[in-house]
């Protein structure tokens, strides 16, 4: 076992788990960080390019509405139609989890679509509310597209690393030492017992990876006071634990104990006279897509603010949103070969849906910077 070898990753995914009643989650407070500090660096680009900084608060509104909606509605129809046809209502539980980046795309787009051609000034206070057609003034598609893209690929770098918090659109197993263990469902389902106080997961440095490409691990689990002598912690570690661990299928995503072999486990008492069980068992580490991609959108963010840093307001309109489809999408179809499919029908697909989505994304990049001279605005001619 080597220094890089995989790593535990087991964060709640509440910021403060001791509060039940403040469900502030890490996840959600990335993703309006993201919006937050995308609206600061659109205030820049707008006050650096001579455009009227109060349009970017119209311009957040729109994206932040759309974003949402076309993220949960693209994860609805391309994903799990079925799911919510049976049941409309909870299209609006996105609290449940299930938003897709393409719909987050299609949402983007049409958001600038609406900030471009109509007026919305919103003012509760002053019973205000005006909506008209009106098309902004020195701000082409394209050109809030390009500036856009720098905003989205920051936010996307937010976001993804909030889906490693919270352990979801996790990678496919390494079948190596390296990669990522996911505990964090096996340890929330073990301490959902009612004689189980705590639980740890450790590595196990006195075993090496077997055959199979599963990584050594200890789970440490702790009885309350319950449990009240070595052999009620021997019964429930045979019965419940093996249970738990051998036959939950969403924990065999993670842990490898198969159902026919024994448990192999030790137990003893802590220094409070409590039973302490340590499980002795495989976990399979995975690859942290999530971390590919959210390193992968800090990049792009890197690269199209260096370019419009150098070049501003003489960049060819749609350079950076081309650039932007072809690198993010294209690392996106990419990604997917290391990643777990989301719903049970991409098994039978040769491409997974994120690729399927990916390639008509890439192929407008490539179209848009083919064509970039015929995309440019007309100049007004001088002699006329």
């Amino acid at each position: 076992m080597n220094i890089f070898s995989y790593i535990i990753w087991s964060p709640t995914p509440e910021i403060f788990p001791q509060f039940e009643s403040i469900p502030v989650r890490w996840y959600g407070l990335l993703f309006a960080a993201g919006f937050i500090l995308s609206q600061q660096l659109m205030y820049k680009i707008f006050r650096e390019e001579g455009k009227p900084e109060k349009d970017v608060d119209s311009l957040t509104l729109w994206m932040i509405i759309f974003t949402i909606v076309g993220a949960r509605l693209g994860h609805v129809i391309f994903y799990e139609p079925m799911r919510y046809l049976q049941d409309p209502i909870s299209i609006l539980k996105t609290w449940e989890g299930g938003l897709a980046s393409h719909g987050a795309t299609i949402g983007i787009l049409t958001a600038i679509y609406l900030y471009i051609n109509y007026l919305v000034d919103i003012n509760p206070l002053k019973g205000k509310f005006v909506w008209k057609k009106q098309k902004r003034p020195g701000q082409s598609y394209l050109w809030v597209v390009d500036r856009i893209v720098i905003c989205v690929a920051i936010t996307g770098c937010f976001i993804r690393f909030g889906n490693f918090l919270n352990s979801e659109i996790i990678g496919i197993p390494t079948r190596s030492e390296q990669g990522v263990v996911f505990a964090r469902d096996v340890i929330d389902r073990l301490e959902y017992v009612p004689q189980i106080e705590k639980v740890h997961f450790s590595k196990d440095k006195d075993r090496s990876i077997d055959e199979n490409g599963y990584v050594p691990v200890n789970i440490e689990v702790d009885f309350n006071k319950a449990v009240n002598s070595a052999a009620v912690a021997d019964q429930l570690t045979r019965s419940t634990i093996k249970t738990i661990l051998s036959n939950y299928a969403y924990i065999n995503l993670h842990i490898y104990e198969p159902p026919t072999h024994p448990i192999e486990f030790t137990t003893s008492q802590d220094s409070h006279g409590n039973q302490v069980a340590i499980v002795k068992t495989r976990a399979i580490a995975r690859h942290p897509a999530q971390l590919y991609e959210s390193i992968s959108s800090f990049l792009i963010f890197v690269l199209l603010f260096y370019l419009w840093t150098r070049r501003k307001g003489q960049l060819p309109e749609g350079l950076l949103f081309g650039t932007f489809l072809i690198v993010l999408f294209g690392l996106r179809f990419a990604y997917e070969f290391v990643k777990e499919n989301q719903v049970d029908f991409e098994d039978s697909m040769s491409l997974n849906m994120g690729q399927v989505l990916s390639i008509p994304l890439v192929i407008a990049g490539i179209l848009i910077l083919m064509n970039l001279k015929r995309l440019q605005p007309k100049q007004p001619d001088p002699d006329k």
